[in-house]
């Protein structure tokens, strides 16, 4: 398994996120048992956008990439209308919903962009098709780089 520590806005390491390598189970494991687990990691917004998207290894694979401004939520569940009015503060003005294309990724994509709407960022939905954003090789994030930022 390999281990991440999460630190919230001020800094201060507030759990760790493991996830397994060798296809064991739990996939993933959140330490300790009941974190409130911030939008991570805090970045600088290009264009006044970040790129949301729902795993850590779906941001390190962005991040990889050139996308340097993506944050993961930690799963669907764990996206709120206050996360999303912190994001506000930071200076971000719009909020990209990157979710995994299955259908569950996509409905917690709408929900999520009803929230930003809500709390007054401007959103849109990148919908991938039978894949995520982890698995995307550098190819397919350069060309959406270019239609993102153009």
């Amino acid at each position: 398994r390999i281990n991440f520590p999460i630190r919230d806005i001020s800094g201060r390491i507030v759990a760790f996120n493991g996830r397994h390598t060798t296809g064991g189970t739990p996939k993933y494991m959140i330490s300790h048992a009941g974190a409130k687990m911030p939008l991570f990691p805090i970045v600088d917004p290009i264009q006044g956008s970040v790129i949301l998207v729902e795993g850590i290894f779906d941001m390190i694979n962005l991040h990889d990439k050139g996308l340097t401004n993506a944050m993961c939520c930690f799963g669907t569940k764990n996206i709120n209308e206050d996360k999303l009015g912190m994001l506000s503060i930071q200076g971000v003005e719009e909020v990209i919903v990157f979710f995994d294309g299955d259908d569950a990724g996509q409905s917690a994509a709408k929900e999520v962009k009803e929230m930003a709407d809500r709390v007054g960022l401007s959103s849109k939905n990148v919908a991938l098709k039978d894949t995520d954003p982890g698995a995307l090789p550098l190819k397919s994030v350069q060309t959406l780089k270019s239609k993102l930022y153009a």
